[in-house]
């Protein structure tokens, strides 16, 4: 898929967007220089403007401003918006055709010490002229790991929604800060009603939340709002009066529960691993015996932080009976939902969240199976008393005097521990604009069909082991190469088996033919996990991928 103007609108120049399909990166550039006269003439005369207020003298060094010259300001809007301009157009060129063609590289590897030297990173007393700096850019792009390509199944991030982008490119350019309405009235007003949209999906007719940076952050809050809601005094007190309280969550949730203990100053002891099943489920009858030891032995257990599609294997925890447990010792119940939430969306596939609702809090990336863009996550709460506000207010007057002329409810950002917020809703609420909500389902049921597809692919090939029948879309696997096959008797096998992987990795890295990653788990040697998701894949690149990861292992 590739984009590329098409038009005007009330005669003014602007960018009509129409996907293409099948179409080269070169014939997608060369129609869009082609069809943007309208935009090459206004970049004219702000050549021309610029030439009567060039910041260069005649041998092409950048004149200083005169900064005790208070007549004109320091920065030059003609030479700036031509910048801009050239560097769009490299954006589209290198990014969005030739980062998502097939037949271009997903990464233009290089060493450290060699990319550094081509970047040329240091950073100098005096400026650079307006083409050196548009190189910068280009090369920035060039050796920029291109994760909008069909072949990069590195991450739990991949592809591009292009409206979403649009909502990037948009929000970046406004420049505000998500704190009060009075500096952010549109957006003040749109992550309300995104978020309302989410916590239906949910479950939920009412709550609160807000949008973090990132999913570790909105873990973080879940446990700091469940002990303030224990112990409001600990917000004025600290922790010394406090007991020790003990968190319970799996061995295959995300490590952001461990460093948000040891943030938060409940300490990395106090995280209770609950046993898991084959499947890598959360066992809820452990989960009970454990809580009662810890009370047992004087802690008092708050908190339970459970996961909807964990980060490697993709498993989801039984949410039902965890609430049980939960209901039963009266614990807050946390969703870590950053990479299966989307599922929500899904008629499909939403059952393997049933029970979601009785949730007290729910994290939710979008940014993941949905394409928002990085970064775009969400803290859900099925909270009606301000508890997220209380928990974190510090009431500056200097931003949220009680006697403005408009309702100050919606001044937000005491509700957040951050003072500068970035607006993170927009690229959500633009891509649900346009595709719909029906449209995001398909986008979740499509990356279940290829997950299946590259299972039942691999199954008809030698060499291909898959760890478990997979829950999600999270295959992991080991690729057994000939040399290795059928000598799986004790000895040294692990270990031969354990360096296939990272080899693989190597190989297409500095290839830069595609990128997945590895790991190990527990007893498990290295495997592959691919996660799919990208809604710019084809059953082509499914297909791909098993035949490169044989060219590159079959040796070994």
């Amino acid at each position: 898929m590739h984009l590329m103007p098409t038009g005007k609108y009330d005669d003014r120049p602007v960018m009509v967007w129409a996907s293409f399909s099948k179409v080269s990166w070169k014939a997608c550039l060369s129609a869009w220089h082609a069809q943007s006269m309208q935009v090459a003439e206004v970049c004219q005369l702000l050549k021309l403007n610029m030439a009567e207020r060039s910041p260069f003298s005649s041998d092409g060094q950048r004149m200083e401003p005169i900064v005790g010259d208070l007549s004109d300001p320091l920065i030059n809007h003609a030479e700036g918006q031509l910048f801009l301009y050239e560097a769009y157009k490299i954006i589209v060129e290198e990014v969005l055709c030739k980062g998502t063609d097939v037949k271009e590289k997903v990464c233009e590897w290089k060493e450290p010490e060699e990319l550094a030297l081509l970047l040329d990173l240091e950073l100098r007393e005096k400026g650079e002229p307006q083409e050196r700096l548009l190189q910068r850019v280009r090369d920035v792009a060039k050796y920029s790991i291109k994760t909008s390509h069909p072949r990069f199944f590195n991450q739990q991030f991949a592809g591009v929604d292009y409206h979403s982008l649009a909502g990037r490119f948009l929000s970046e350019a406004l420049n505000t800060n998500l704190f009060t309405y009075e500096v952010a009235p549109v957006f003040v007003l749109m992550e309300a009603e995104v978020l309302r949209g989410l916590r239906e999906l949910v479950g939920w007719t009412e709550g609160d939340g807000l949008f973090c940076p990132g999913g570790s952050t909105s873990n973080m809050y879940a446990m700091n709002l469940a002990r303030y809601r224990l112990y409001p005094e600990v917000k004025s007190q600290g922790l010394w009066s406090l007991p020790r309280l003990t968190i319970f969550t799996s061995p295959e949730s995300h490590y952001s529960v461990k460093k948000g203990a040891a943030f938060l100053g409940f300490g990395m002891d106090n995280v209770i691993f609950v046993k898991v099943d084959d499947g890598g489920h959360m066992i809820p009858e452990d989960l009970d015996e454990k809580i009662e030891l810890s009370k047992s032995q004087g802690a008092v257990p708050f908190y339970v932080s459970c996961t909807s599609g964990t980060t490697v294997h993709g498993a989801f925890d039984p949410l039902d009976h965890i609430a049980d447990v939960c209901d039963k010792h009266k614990l807050w119940l946390h969703v870590d939902a950053a990479w299966g939430g989307s599922v929500l969306f899904s008629k499909k596939h939403k059952h393997l969240m049933k029970g979601v609702h009785r949730a007290n809090s729910v994290a939710w990336n979008p940014h993941k199976m949905l394409v928002a863009g990085l970064q775009c996550s969400a803290l859900l709460l099925n909270d009606t008393t301000n508890v997220l506000k209380e928990c974190h207010s510090a009431n500056a007057s200097y931003l949220f005097q009680q006697d403005k002329f408009y309702d100050v409810n919606l001044d937000i950002g005491d509700k957040s521990v951050q003072c500068s917020r970035k607006v993170d809703c927009l690229k959500l609420w633009l891509m649900w604009k346009a595709v719909g909500s029906a449209g995001l389902e398909q986008r979740v049921d499509k990356a279940f069909l290829h997950a299946r597809y590259l299972v039942d692919q691999m199954k008809k090939r030698d060499g291909f082991q898959l760890l478990r029948e997979p829950e999600f879309v999270n295959v992991c696997f080991w690729f057994i190469p000939p040399s290795l096959r059928g000598k799986e008797k004790p000895g040294d096998y692990q270990n031969r088996l354990a360096k296939i992987a990272p080899v693989i990795k190597e190989r297409m890295v500095k290839q830069g033919t595609m990128m997945v990653g590895y790991q190990p788990l527990g007893d498990r040697v290295n495997f592959f996990r691919v996660t799919i998701l990208s809604p710019l894949i084809s059953q082509k690149d499914m297909d791909f991928f098993l035949d490169e990861i044989e060219r590159l292992g079959n040796d070994l």
